[in-house]
């Protein structure tokens, strides 16, 4: 579909495709992170090649309720902006929870899905979700967002939600009409520590003491620990971590969302984004967390094991991140989603944003209702843990 968009001037369009390998790498990327010529991206989930893998693999697509669609909008011949829409009929793997919206919705006798979603699939990572080149800030999201709701009223979908979104972008979208909503995470954000020891430093004695003895807990089961990423990752090492994945998926969400594929992918198109941590024992890979690298930020993604060994998921997803990302110059570690858990291991509570479009009235209201009495719950909610955190009092005061 191709068509102007109302009230703009015909030269702006947006286009409809069928998926991003339908739009040249270096034409999407240019949008996506238009940094500096070889810089690592800031967001590596936005990337083409992050993208493609994703479809190329069957990850996304047909039979897995996660439809690529992304949108294109042209400026005359130039390609000014780009977004990864996706049609849901779902809502799995959002990590943004709307179950409630659609038996709601249900209720009332509507068909909540299929619905659309702006995202990255399976990623609860904070990034620019309006992809727009450099110069084109204002027409770009503008064009997006009526292209997407244009889709969305045009055929009568329920709504269109745009999942960890900037905070930059929550505040433009409410200024055009969107629904904003807060959600929680916790994040590692380094204060100048320089290296573990000086992070250590910064806890009160009760949590440094807990850490050090988590640590070499974990360290003393029988084995070691690899750090990993670009040429030094092989094969195997996705063979290995595969088993890890699938028995986490088959815990927490019953079918894994990823296909082996996917891996492969990653390992021929992204293996210089990725840091593999890897526990081996007695010759046999035994657990592993992957991890995707930004530009500043450490992005925790995936975690599994075959032996269960003390503390050793703290070990290689919370500590060997931290100690990673500060011997690299990175400034951020992102673990993902949920866990309060990670409190008392340096990360602390922060807010993150998404926008929705509801087009039916009454129904938008109800939800308009609810977001605003969650955001104050979050808002508390962060302001207590972020008091109980692990950082002396001196510390927490500071980084308020």
């Amino acid at each position: 579909m191709t068509a102007p968009l109302p009230d703009e001037e015909p030269r702006i369009t947006v286009e409809v495709c069928a998926g991003v390998d339908a739009i040249d790498p270096a034409t999407w990327d240019h949008c996506a992170d238009p940094g500096p010529a070889g810089a690592r991206p800031v967001d590596p989930f936005t990337t083409h090649r992050f993208l493609s893998a994703l479809e190329r693999s069957g990850s996304v697509g047909p039979g897995t309720g996660w439809q690529p669609q992304p949108l294109i909008v042209r400026q005359d011949e130039e390609v000014i902006a780009v977004a990864p829409l996706y049609v849901k009929g779902h809502s799995q793997g959002e990590y943004i929870f709307d179950h409630n919206w659609a038996h709601a919705w249900e209720r009332g006798g509507g068909a909540y899905y299929p619905k659309l979603q702006i995202a990255v699939p399976f990623t609860p990572a904070t990034g620019r979700r309006f992809l727009v080149a450099p110069g084109h800030d204002e027409a770009g999201m503008s064009a997006l967002i009526a292209g997407a709701a244009q889709v969305c009223e045009t055929n009568e979908l329920s709504s269109l939600h745009v999942t960890f979104c900037t905070e930059e972008e929550r505040a433009r979208g409410e200024a055009m009409g969107l629904l904003g909503r807060s959600s929680q995470q916790y994040h590692w954000v380094d204060d100048g520590f320089g290296d573990f020891d000086g992070f250590l430093a910064a806890l009160s004695s009760r949590k440094r003491k807990n850490i050090r003895k988590e640590r070499a807990q974990a360290q003393g089961f029988g084995g070691r620990i690899h750090a990993l990423t670009g040429d030094e990752i092989e094969p195997d090492h996705w063979d290995a971590f595969w088993h890890f994945y699938q028995d986490t998926g088959a815990r927490k969400w019953g079918t894994p969302y990823l296909t082996r594929a996917f891996f492969d992918e990653v390992q021929a198109t992204m293996r210089n984004d990725v840091l593999l941590i890897l526990a081996e024992r007695d010759g046999r890979w035994v657990a592993g967390a992957l991890n995707f690298i930004g530009r500043e930020t450490l992005y925790g993604r995936y975690w599994g094991c075959t032996e269960h060994h003390p503390a050793l998921h703290f070990e290689l997803c919370y500590y060997q991140a931290i100690e990673w990302a500060l011997a690299n110059g990175l400034t951020r570690v992102e673990a993902g989603a949920q866990g309060d858990h990670k409190l008392a291991r340096g990360y602390l509570p922060v807010t993150c944003h998404s926008l929705h479009f509801i087009p039916h009235d009454g129904f938008r209201d109800a939800v308009a209702r609810f977001l605003d009495a969650e955001a104050r719950a979050i808002e508390e909610d962060i302001e207590v843990l972020t008091a109980y955190g692990p950082f002396r009092r001196a510390n927490v005061e500071e980084q308020e």
